[in-house]
């Protein structure tokens, strides 16, 4: 099979690997129709992060069940089917309250939690930017779709991950009908953390990014663009809500945040964050930070530490919660909003591309070129260069 192979610092190849294969009782096999490049894996992709050579990436999943193992019961061959990005057993003292994000068995160091795809220090799992993905735990990792669900493809595939990164910003924030809401970052994750504001009745969503393509793609679904090289963006809020700053707010960015000069800032979005959102007010954050980072600019963030205003944070009265999304708490739900038209979370895709084009669509993409605002590969789709 193919597959997008990590070969350095901004460097894939589309190679032939082996086969994934059936190798548990439990697992399903999947034939990928439709798998996104995420902004984590820019973190790999620029090498930022230890991901080995020779793997591949792919942690945004949707294909259709080709086998499955003898102790599958639910899921069928011929199902369409959206993979959530955390490898979760479904039995382990996390999975039990609902952290998928944190799941103690698909973990293979006994000091860590969580697993996914292709995903740096999150296990040995495959991932999904390849002709075949393994499933583990099948039953319980695979959310089977409807009879749409091939000509939906571009809606369906974001349940993988940025939808319920996005709507799980809001849920870390608490984003309530009526509220005002501030987000820092305008990428796929932030993007989707404002459409979920919106759905949820958010009466103002203010969205703070530089890019105008996203901006412009922000203001579509009715939020408000705050383009922080104009404007100071913690004055532009305040200014908005009375003096009093946001409800609540998400941080969608993480420690490769850096200002409209170019000067990377690991705490620039959170202490931004903390002065835009009012007295007791509440704060998601699902940007990535890592604990070790050799490649930044300075000391504190190699260690994967920041300076963080806590003083004002504490004295302001504020809540923070944090941490990957457990995709599977919010997936079937948002599925459900798509089946019914109330969400078309595809609005974001800007190229879909086959998997052959995978290396032009990373180096674009980590480029952050205009227009290239989420990337969908289809690797049953000729490529536009043949």
């Amino acid at each position: 099979m193919r597959a997008v192979v990590y070969e350095g610092p901004r460097s894939v190849s589309v190679i032939d690997v082996p086969d994934a294969r059936i190798e548990r009782p439990t697992d399903v096999l999947v034939r990928i129709t439709t798998t996104n490049i995420c902004g984590s894996d820019l973190h790999m992709y620029e090498g930022r992060t230890d991901f080995e050579t020779g793997r591949w990436f792919g942690h945004e999943n949707l294909g259709q069940v080709v086998e499955v193992g003898d102790g599958v019961d639910k899921v069928k061959v011929g199902d369409y089917v959206v993979i959530p990005f955390n490898v979760a057993c479904g039995h382990c003292k996390n999975c039990e309250r609902g952290l998928t994000n944190y799941c103690l068995t698909a973990q293979p160091v006994p000091e860590w939690a969580g697993a996914a795809y292709g995903f740096a220090d999150m296990g040995p799992w495959a991932g999904g930017q390849a002709d075949l993905l393994r499933v583990p735990w099948g039953d319980f990792n695979c959310l089977r779709l409807g009879e749409d669900a091939e000509e939906k493809q571009a809606d369906y595939v974001m349940l993988a991950d940025i939808f319920p990164t996005g709507y799980h910003a809001t849920e870390l924030a608490h984003v309530k009908p009526g509220d005002q809401t501030v987000i820092y970052g305008a990428g796929p994750v932030g993007c989707m953390a404002a459409y979920s504001a919106i759905i949820k009745g958010a009466s103002r969503v203010m969205v703070v990014d530089r890019h105008p393509d996203r901006l412009k793609l922000i203001e579509e679904i009715g939020a408000i663009p705050i383009d922080d090289s104009a404007v100071d963006p913690v004055e532009a809020v305040n200014d908005m809500t009375m003096g009093l700053g946001a409800d609540n707010g998400c941080e969608c960015v993480g420690y490769q945040a850096h200002d409209p000069q170019g000067n990377e800032d690991p705490s620039l979005t959170l202490n931004r964050l903390v002065k835009s959102v009012r007295f007791t007010g509440e704060i998601g954050v699902v940007g990535v930070y890592i604990p070790q980072d050799p490649g930044a600019a300075d000391e504190l963030a190699k260690h994967g530490e920041v300076a963080f205003d806590f003083g004002e944070f504490w004295f302001r009265g504020q809540k923070l919660g944090s941490g990957q999304c457990p995709v599977k708490r919010y997936n079937r739900q948002l599925r459900d909003l798509i089946v019914a038209g109330k969400a078309t979370p595809s609005w974001i895709v800007s190229h879909e591309l086959s998997l052959e084009d995978a290396p032009d669509a990373y180096e674009h993409f980590d480029n952050r070129d205009a227009g290239w605002t989420k990337v969908v590969l289809h690797p049953d789709l000729a490529s536009a260069k043949k």
